[in-house]
């Protein structure tokens, strides 16, 4: 890519194996540059999970000309679709920050779950061991997620420790089925109504972020073992590998900034 590392640059980079493109129309998220620097040089890449307050100023004291985040600031509303916010409030005071202090914005959200190497999902079925992983988990014509079989049986306090970054407990862990599993489906972050599919696709395992209170007695009475590993420990892991991919890559300088949320 040549030794000058700018923003466009970095954007032909992560697209030549990040799928932005084919998520258009069915990702919130605005994926790719959300707010861009001045085209000035990037020395050093700053990852991390959210976009928020804390983890710009943390980039900016580590001396990061972007950062790369996968829950960005531009989606089409708070709640997911409709208008897209208003540069006003917090949201204008982040917009504000990462202009005074010249960090460009890259944030890939959906397509970072799906990648097959680098994502969230694939980093976390790599953790639990699985072998004869497929896709799994469609959203909006797209399977975002994971699953496969484990190559002994596992419980789901094991499977559970496997998946613990920095050792954080799991949010919740329900053992409502078989005592040793077989089989696992994964879909990181606020997924918990896709333990529906799980369930139809006979998964004796299903990994997400979140339970849902909805989903609460339908796996119970599936008979379906879940673990709500956290909304953010189970998405760390994407950023983190596409970081150790960008140094061996592009030689350039990363940081991992990890701000956990408990949730």
């Amino acid at each position: 890519m040549g030794s000058k590392l700018t923003s466009a640059k970095l954007d032909t980079f992560f697209r030549s194996f990040l799928d932005l493109d084919g998520f258009k129309g069915t990702d919130n998220s605005l994926n790719g540059i959300q707010v861009d620097n001045d085209g000035s040089e990037i020395g050093k890449i700053a990852f991390g999970t959210d976009a928020a307050m804390e983890t710009f100023e943390r980039a900016a004291a580590a001396g990061a000309g972007m950062l790369f985040v996968h829950h960005g600031l531009l989606w089409g509303s708070p709640s997911g679709g409709g208008a897209p916010l208003r540069v006003s409030g917090n949201h204008r005071r982040r917009i504000q920050f990462l202009l005074d202090h010249n960090i460009c914005l890259y944030a890939v959200h959906l397509p970072l779950d799906q990648h097959p190497q680098y994502g969230n999902n694939a980093v976390l079925a790599g953790l639990l061991g699985l072998e004869n992983i497929e896709p799994f988990g469609e959203h909006h014509g797209k399977k975002i997620g994971f699953k496969g079989n484990f190559p002994q049986p596992v419980t789901i306090d094991e499977a559970a420790r496997k998946i613990a970054f920095e050792g954080i407990p799991a949010l919740g862990i329900y053992p409502f089925g078989k005592e040793k599993n077989t089989s696992c489906a994964i879909m990181s972050g606020g997924a918990a109504k896709d333990g529906i599919q799980a369930i139809d696709e006979g998964a004796d395992m299903y990994v997400t972020g979140e339970m849902s209170h909805m989903m609460y007695h339908t796996c119970l009475e599936s008979k379906l073992n879940m673990i709500a590993g956290g909304h953010y420990s189970t998405e760390v892991w994407g950023v983190r590998a596409v970081m150790r991919h960008c140094a061996e890559e592009l030689n350039v300088d990363v940081a991992f900034i990890d701000v956990p949320t408990g949730l």
